[in-house]
């Protein structure tokens, strides 16, 4: 056995803390875990009868347990227990008869273990043989002293199973779950899942030290690809930094780990950090000289163009546009003298993304990025580039023909070029335009589509592509589409199902905590219970500051505080026309035009509305065109003209039910029966009996409606009408009924001061 390094294995290149060399010049080394694991593969192979079920768990289990982090015996041999009672048996009476014996039971253990696979092809192919093979090499590399040592940790690790030498993960964070399978799909329903092995944190402070350079690269990857792919699953960002930090204590130039503590900074939106990692990382890269070699000198300058182009990500991403803006012309000027042209166009890319988030036209820029991504062929950024075209032109009124069209399109290039990311992404935002046009069928239709669409990339982990920001979006638009219809049993589910998949600290949790803040203040205004709806409006401001002061100003209207309503409404309308967010701006108009209704008198209020039933026409807002006339029909018929206010009301009627939320159908019915009654007043006297009997069969739909919400005040409306044109009837018992429940919702609710005389 030649010597290598005399504390290879139990003081790895450190002495007192003081990194001597870089730990990852040594591939592997033998520790008392991987005896065991090779114990394990020995025993397979020379216990010929044994159930198929079995076999096939444990070569379930061979791959994670080569690659993952060192683990206890207890926990190793619980985890074959799971796959195989009989093999555990085998196992822990190989490895104490080594333990219990003497040096040259060990000796005699790795002589005999190449014999158990001589006659076997996969000795010399698979990963299992590459495996044994590294280990017979590093356990001869050894030393007299340095095996000595080896087998006296072994005895340790036998008799202490819970503290092992280098690397073993708690017990208690041994999950052995589906959920972190990292194989393939279940092969029967009674067969035991494979346990997680990579998922725990991993090692105590005392007990820490290096993972080997395969351990180390495979613990990078499945943290970097949990990151991308699902969140959720991927270590908590401290215990991840904590892990990072000790892999770059015995190697601070491992260009990669920076790299993923860059990734985890952004998580939980460490601005030091994550700048000081991604620097780390391209200052490893380049002096490792990894990108040299393959690309010659132009690797150098490869890594600094990209690098400045990450850094104006990260400025972007954190708000600092100026900083980006500078190291967008930056890496715009250093691509420009090496002539790299695909590195142009992310800088591009980037360039119409910085001028959207500024609020700035974009939309030349987003052309010409389209147009050169086109002839360079690089279909990714051609298609980011249509959609966000798309999302403009939806906000600036284009017709949706066009803007479908134009989604189809690069689909069809998404499939071809099996771009599931893109194809994810284009639902969701078909899933929004249709949202916006008011189409809410259609809306949940695409919805489902992207939530039952099976993913093209190769899932590895048990990932199912479930928590990238699509997903939330169309999950999100669910949420609120169930709850427009009063399904809130649905709503939680939904919510329960975003808060397991994307926790508080990810980076999309801020659209289910908005989302879900929506509902609750439109369930408590529904309910007339503003007290509950004010600290919504707090929570919805810190997320959302437009939708906050937009909540804020119907609570107070709601409260008959008119005069701050009309306040932070003239205020939210002129940050709307800045930023020209069409959708809220309309909104604040017909909100506007109900305060008229309750100052100045409905006369005036006719101006806000045509003008924003014009934006809403001119934007294609099917669901605010149907609000926008509803509001008009109203004030018609408080001006004396129920004639044409029920025309109004009629024509929207069909769109109203087929897409509209419940309170939506509620109000236009009642509106509708309100203008039967008008009209009844006039009619003759054959025809006014007719007339009444019309309007309390609407009421009653109405009246469906209203109480599949719970919405009380709205009840209390019904209830009034129905008495009245009970009693016009004649029907006694009815009138007595309805009065009844009539007096019964004005006890219970406090006065709010709008009455169903001056309120659509």
């Amino acid at each position: 056995m030649a010597s290598v390094h005399e504390s290879l294995y139990f003081n790895p290149m450190m002495t007192n803390g003081v990194v001597h060399a870089n730990i990852f010049g040594i591939k592997d080394w033998v520790t008392p875990y991987k005896i065991a694991v090779l114990a394990l593969l020995y025993e397979m192979s020379t216990t010929k009868p044994m159930a198929l079920l079995d076999r096939r768990r444990l070569n379930k289990l061979i791959l994670p347990l080569q690659q993952g982090p060192d683990l206890t015996l207890e926990q190793f041999l619980k985890i074959v227990e799971e796959c195989c009672l009989r093999m555990v048996n085998a196992v822990k009476l190989r490895l104490f008869l080594m333990a219990d014996g003497e040096l040259q039971d060990m000796e005699h253990f790795f002589t005999i273990l190449p014999n158990a696979f001589s006659d076997s092809e996969a000795f010399k192919t698979s990963v299992v043989g590459l495996f044994m093979r590294q280990m017979l090499l590093a356990y001869n590399k050894l030393s007299f002293s340095q095996v000595y040592k080896l087998y006296k940790s072994l005895q340790q690790y036998c008799r202490r199973g819970n503290q092992p030498e280098l690397s073993a993960l708690p017990a208690e964070d041994m999950e052995l779950t589906s959920n972190e399978d990292p194989s393939a799909d279940h092969i029967d329903k009674v067969e035991l899942d494979t346990p997680s092995l990579h998922q725990s944190e991993l090692r105590s402070d005392e007990t820490r030290g290096p993972l080997s350079q395969k351990q180390a690269e495979y613990f990078l990857a499945r943290q970097a690809y949990l990151l991308k792919n699902d969140e959720n699953k991927a270590m908590s960002p401290a215990k991840l930094q904590d892990e990072l930090n000790n892999i770059l204590k015995f190697n601070p130039d491992f260009a990669e780990a920076h790299y993923l503590s860059y990734l985890n900074s952004m998580r939980v939106q460490d601005i030091y950090i994550s700048t000081h990692s991604l620097l780390h990382y391209f200052d490893r890269l380049i002096l490792s000289g990894a990108e040299g070699k393959s690309n010659g000198d132009e690797g150098y300058g490869r890594s600094l163009r990209y690098a400045v182009l990450n850094l104006a990500t990260l400025h972007c991403r954190f708000g600092h546009y100026q900083q980006a803006d500078l190291a967008l012309q930056e890496a715009i000027r250093i691509a420009q003298e090496a002539n790299d042209h695909v590195c142009l166009q992310h800088c591009l890319s980037w360039l119409y993304t910085l001028e959207q988030m500024k609020g700035s036209d974009s939309v030349v820029l987003t052309e010409d990025s389209v147009k050169i991504a086109a002839h360079f062929c690089l279909p990714y950024l051609a298609s980011l580039g249509i959609q966000s075209l798309v999302q403009q032109g939806a906000k600036q009124g284009m017709p949706a023909n066009k803007l479908l069209d134009a989604l189809r399109g690069t689909d069809i290039m998404h499939w071809k070029q099996s771009l599931s990311e893109l194809i994810e992404i284009s639902l969701a935002q078909t899933t929004s335009i249709w949202r916006m046009y008011g189409k809410s069928t259609m809306a949940r239709q695409q919805a489902q589509l992207l939530l039952n669409m099976n993913s093209l990339e190769p899932v590895n982990f048990s990932v199912q592509q479930n928590n990238t920001e699509a997903f939330a979006v169309a999950l999100c638009h669910l949420a609120e589409l169930h709850a427009e219809q009063g399904l809130y049993t649905v709503v939680t589910d939904i919510m329960k199902h975003l808060k397991q998949q994307f926790p508080p600290h990810t980076q999309h949790a801020k659209l289910w905590m908005l989302c879900d803040l929506k509902i609750q203040f439109e369930k408590a205004m529904n309910d007339g219970k503003y007290h509950l709806a004010e600290p919504h409006v707090t929570a919805i401001s810190a997320l959302n500051g437009t939708e906050g002061l937009y909540r804020k100003a119907q609570l107070l209207k709601a409260l008959n505080q008119t005069t701050e309503a009309s306040k932070i409404l003239q205020q939210l309308q002129q940050q709307c026309e800045k930023s020209k967010n069409t959708e809220m701006i309309i909104r604040v108009m017909l909100a506007s035009a109900e305060l008229h209704w309750d100052s100045s008198g409905f006369a005036t209020a006719l101006p806000l509305l045509l003008q924003a039933l014009a934006l809403s026409r001119q934007h294609n807002l099917q669901s605010l065109t149907s609000e926008t006339l509803l509001h008009l029909a109203f004030t018609q018929l408080m001006l004396g003209i129920p004639e044409q206010a029920l025309v109004l009301v009629q024509d929207v009627l069909q769109s109203v039910l087929a897409h509209g939320s419940l309170i939506d159908k509620g109000r236009a019915l009642l509106l509708a029966a309100r203008c039967q009654m008008a009209l009844a007043g006039a009619a003759a006297q054959e025809h006014r009996m007719t007339a009444v009997e019309l309007a309390v069969h609407t009421l009653d739909e109405a009246a469906v409606y209203f109480s599949q919400l719970d919405c009380k005040e709205r009840m209390r409306d019904i209830h009034y009408l129905q008495a009245r044109l009970h009693h016009t009837l004649g029907n006694i018992s009815q009138r007595n009924k309805c009065a009844m429940l009539f007096r019964l919702l004005v006890q219970e609710l406090p006065s709010s001061g709008m009455t169903v005389v001056n309120r659509l």
